[in-house]
């Protein structure tokens, strides 16, 4: 069984619970869900876009940290706490992933930490070790 390698970052916000930022397990890199909050762990203010672009600059930061890249990511999972969001985070998320974007799985959740509308997480095939 390969290593199991916890992924940090100061690029990105800290974990706020008992949780890592992603785990690497041989080329695959699992993130956690990153809500829009800066380094410093303050929520982003402003609109779904707004805060949707502040998601996917956290996950890009992890991901590189992990050895990856958007460009890599073959699996999403968007946390809506509004899904009439939908078009608008999809509108932001197609810059982020503009080219054969990964599989991804898309809903409304009842709400998210912090008060954000949105929260993304991915799987990755990352650079091993």
């Amino acid at each position: 069984m390969s290593e199991r390698i916890l992924v940090r970052t100061d690029d990105a916000p800290a974990a706020v619970g008992p949780y890592s930022q992603a785990v690497k397990v041989g080329t695959t890199l699992y993130t956690s869900g990153q809500i829009p909050l800066t380094v410093d762990g303050t929520l982003v203010d402003g609109d779904v876009e707004t805060q949707a672009r502040q998601v996917l600059a956290n996950l890009t930061a992890v991901l590189r940290a992990g050895g990856s890249d958007p460009s890599r990511v073959v699996k999403c999972t968007v946390y809506l706490a509004d899904i009439g969001d939908f078009a608008r985070v999809n509108a932001v998320y197609a810059e982020t992933f503009p080219d054969a974007p990964p599989a991804r799985s898309a809903f409304q959740v009842g709400a998210l930490p912090f008060g954000a509308a949105v929260e993304i997480e991915a799987i990755a095939v990352c650079d091993p070790g």
